[in-house]
């Protein structure tokens, strides 16, 4: 597993370095393997495509910052972190959100962010399902929140990320904050572990 990690740390950092000099639609794989170092084959054992190895390497990104939101962070924290993170890979992220790929990181963005508000809610109501109403108010916070991440983000990252992020919590639906604002730390993670605990 370790030998996999340092082979797609390796290939990330390649496609990031393809990605100073041209759009992510137009670096081809084998650009990246010959940067890499390492065979197309190798390549295919680790990733989809392209897309897909711009995903895994946000989804490291989410692994260090929003995915910790109730664990050790707070939701504000948790965000704070993203964009901190998003800033300090501007080229990259800059490349990787302009691309509107189906497999693009901002498709990737959205299910990651829904899937886990998702989770941490159906945990919080005791339920395998969210109740409609609650699952369309999530799903269209998430897709305006995508949205203003991306704007943010090709548009040279101007906004300061504190009052982004406080805008953007200040636009989630009334229901989704009373059900969300419990979130202060490693708390959430406890009540996890405790049987027939909630979130709360």
């Amino acid at each position: 597993m370790e030998n996999q990690d340092r082979t797609r740390e390796k290939l990330a950092r390649a496609i990031k370095e393809e990605m100073e000099r041209a759009p992510l639609d137009k670096i081809t794989v084998t650009q990246i393997v010959e940067r890499a170092g390492v065979t197309r084959q190798t390549f295919y054992r680790n990733f989809q495509d392209k897309y897909d190895l711009v995903n895994w390497h946000f989804e490291q990104l989410a692994q260090r910052s929003f995915k910790q939101m109730g664990v050790s962070l707070t939701l504000r924290e948790a965000l704070i972190r993203k964009f901190q993170f998003l800033k300090g890979e501007g080229t990259f992220f800059t490349q990787a959100f302009r691309s509107r790929d189906h497999n693009s990181v901002v498709a990737y963005d959205y299910q990651c962010i829904l899937e886990f508000y998702t989770g941490i809610l159906q945990r919080k109501l005791g339920v395998e399902k969210l109740p409609q109403d609650i699952a369309f108010l999530l799903e269209m916070y998430c897709s305006a929140s995508i949205e203003k991440t991306v704007e943010w983000v090709t548009t040279g990252m101007e906004r300061p990320i504190p009052e982004l992020v406080d805008l953007l919590i200040e636009a989630m639906p009334q229901r989704l904050q009373e059900l969300l604002r419990e979130l202060q730390g490693p708390v959430a993670e406890a009540a996890e572990n405790v049987p027939g605990s909630s979130l709360e």
